[in-house]
């Protein structure tokens, strides 16, 4: 049965009112632009606090490309990936022997974490570029034999106090990342006949890389900002390339700008790495997996279109 709503009538015989049109009336949120108008204020005095101060930033552009500031950059770079390599290496290691039944490696695993996390960097690293003091020379047996002034390089000292204490905060992430997966995992693949090295390999890890990768790329662009300590161990890095450039040029304060701007162009391409990484490893946990920028671009531009369309018709 199906009903004209043009037909229904009221108690005296006469046509039903039609019932009208909800109107609704967003709410005001006053804080807000008020909060609006605060920040841009502050901003806007911040700016204007640099703009009268006595900064040369045309410096900033003719030094950016200058030969030894990218040679600070490239070596930056360069520290961070090996160091981040070591970290991660070794981490693994850290992880798994810190899980392990074995009383002896759990706990070598667990005060390599406590004495590294406990310390800071900075002094790591002059710690390992002032060995020398006590050692002369670094005996391998017949593996290597050399004095210490020459082994223990700028380079090998910068890639020790970061790499190894990189290590210990991924011992960690990795550790958590493995206890994420559910143990029933492991006991399928045993009952498999699956070794526990296959396992952790086949098995856990692939699984646990969802977990382990978000905290990891934070770790990988904290650690690039961490490169700037190494200037205590006389190692040309970004920061000690401006700072010998503004030495020489006498634009101290242009080139510490210059530096600062450097370190965000290479966390911004880290920070598009790792979007699109995590992305990767979550297509096995998401329905449907976020829209990457270039796709929200194109889903604005389209919408913005559509609207132009239905503006234009109704015109």
């Amino acid at each position: 049965m199906t009903v004209d709503i043009d037909k229904v009538t009221g108690p005296s015989g006469t046509p039903a009112p039609a019932p009208e049109a909800i109107k609704a009336i967003p709410i005001r949120h006053y804080g807000r632009w008020i909060s609006a108008v605060i920040a841009l204020g502050l901003l806007g005095l911040l700016v204007n606090a640099f703009a009268q101060g006595k900064v040369n930033w045309g410096a900033v552009p003719d030094y950016f490309f200058d030969k030894d500031i990218l040679k600070g950059v490239r070596n930056t770079i360069w520290l961070t990936i090996v160091a981040m390599a070591l970290g991660v290496a070794l981490g693994v290691v850290l992880a798994v022997m810190r899980l392990s039944k074995n009383p002896v490696t759990a706990s070598i695993a667990w005060g390599y974490i406590w004495f590294f996390r406990g310390t800071p960097v900075y002094v790591q690293l002059l710690l390992w570029f002032n060995l020398g003091l006590v050692f002369e020379y670094i005996n391998l047996g017949p593996i290597y034999q050399d004095e210490w002034a020459d082994f223990m390089t700028p380079f090998l000292a910068a890639l020790l106090g970061l790499g190894l204490n990189e290590a210990a905060y991924m011992a960690e992430i990795c550790r958590a990342g493995i206890q994420s997966v559910d143990e029933g995992q492991t006991e399928a693949s045993h009952a498999l006949g699956m070794s526990q090295a296959k396992t952790l390999r086949r098995v856990v890890l692939p699984q646990a890389m969802r977990v382990i990768v978000p905290p990891t790329g934070n770790e990988f662009i904290n650690l690039l900002k961490t490169t700037s300590l190494v200037i205590a161990v006389q190692y040309y890095d970004l920061l000690q390339a401006a700072t010998n450039v503004g030495q020489t040029s006498g634009g101290t304060v242009e080139m510490l700008f210059l530096a600062a701007i450097w370190y965000l162009v290479v966390t911004s391409v880290l920070s598009i790495g790792q979007f699109y990484l995590e992305r990767r490893f979550a297509r096995g946990s998401l329905r449907q997996l976020p829209p990457t920028p270039w796709q929200k671009v194109k889903a604005n531009v389209g919408s913005l279109s559509t609207r132009g369309t239905k503006g234009g018709g109704g015109a």
